[in-house]
């Protein structure tokens, strides 16, 4: 009893640290949501309220009724799709090859993945843009999926790599007697078992190519039927006075998608990052 007694206003007292820090995370999405809602007086009014008591929904039609929108929104999700798909894969065969098989250098490249997460990407988008030229990929979705890809793999390699690790090579060898090739224990047993970790990587690709607006504005110069929806939101930035409300009602769009795809891979999220901490 003096134990729990003792414990207890810790406790409460992490809780309303924790409770804070949520509602200080939460306010922005939900101004932001609240925004897209309020009509356009009340967005420009000088004394702004957390509340509003006409909502309206002109933000989110003159969304819609943008030209090309569902093509923007189409290709976002191509976009960022390729890119959880093509990083999951990629991610698992490597971090398959660097834990299970001893070769030279393979510490060098380990430390080669963590030197590439450090390097900020607005020094990298000029040579990549060059880069993106030379291979003629310039105002096409490729020239958005090949970076994302490139910048997703190294974490993604990294944090698989304590999944694969803690799947016993016993049992690779146990399969194997059974009668399994490496190719079935890979897909088959290995796969499964890694799949958390895949879940949780790909959350944190989505999100960054999703949002991603750097290599959309200096890689689709001309063709806007490639661009994605960060694009789409500069038609509401105007010079001589910004639609905030269109912003807004844009943005609470855009964070749907995003939203969705969390609660859909929650449960296996949360293993994976569970399991990515136990290593």
């Amino acid at each position: 009893m003096n134990a729990l007694r003792i414990r207890r206003p810790g406790r409460l007292a992490a809780e309303a640290v924790t409770l804070l820090v949520a509602a200080a995370v939460a306010f922005p999405l939900y101004w932001m949501v609240l925004s897209a809602f309020k009509p356009a007086g009340e967005i420009q009014s000088t004394d702004p309220r957390p509340w509003t008591l006409a909502p309206s929904l002109d933000s989110f039609r003159r969304v819609f009724e943008q030209q090309e929108f569902g093509r923007y929104f189409v290709n976002s999700l191509i976009v960022a799709g390729t890119v959880v798909l093509a990083s999951a894969l990629i991610a698992f065969l490597a971090a398959t090859a660097v834990t299970r098989f001893r070769f030279r250098f393979r510490t060098t490249l380990l430390v080669m993945f963590l030197v590439a997460q450090m390097v900020p990407v607005e020094a990298l988008t000029i040579p990549l843009f060059f880069l993106m030229r030379d291979l003629g990929q310039l105002n096409t979705l490729g020239s958005l999926i090949l970076p994302h890809i490139a910048f997703s793999l190294p974490f993604a390699i990294w944090m698989l790599r304590g999944f694969v690790k803690a799947v016993p090579e016993a049992l690779e060898e146990q399969a194997q007697i059974d009668g399994a090739s490496r190719t079935r224990f890979l897909w088959q047993i290995l796969f499964p078992l890694v799949f958390p970790g895949l879940v949780a990587t790909s959350v944190f690709s989505f999100i960054s190519t999703w949002n991603d607006f750097l290599f959309a504005k200096s890689f689709l110069i001309s063709d806007t039927s490639q661009s994605t929806l960060p694009m789409a939101l500069l038609v509401f930035f105007k010079p001589d006075e910004n639609d905030w409300g269109g912003i807004m009602a844009g943005s609470t769009v855009m964070t749907i998608p995003v939203l969705v795809f969390f609660v859909l891979v929650q449960r296996r999220l949360v293993s994976g990052l569970g399991g990515a901490v136990k290593d």
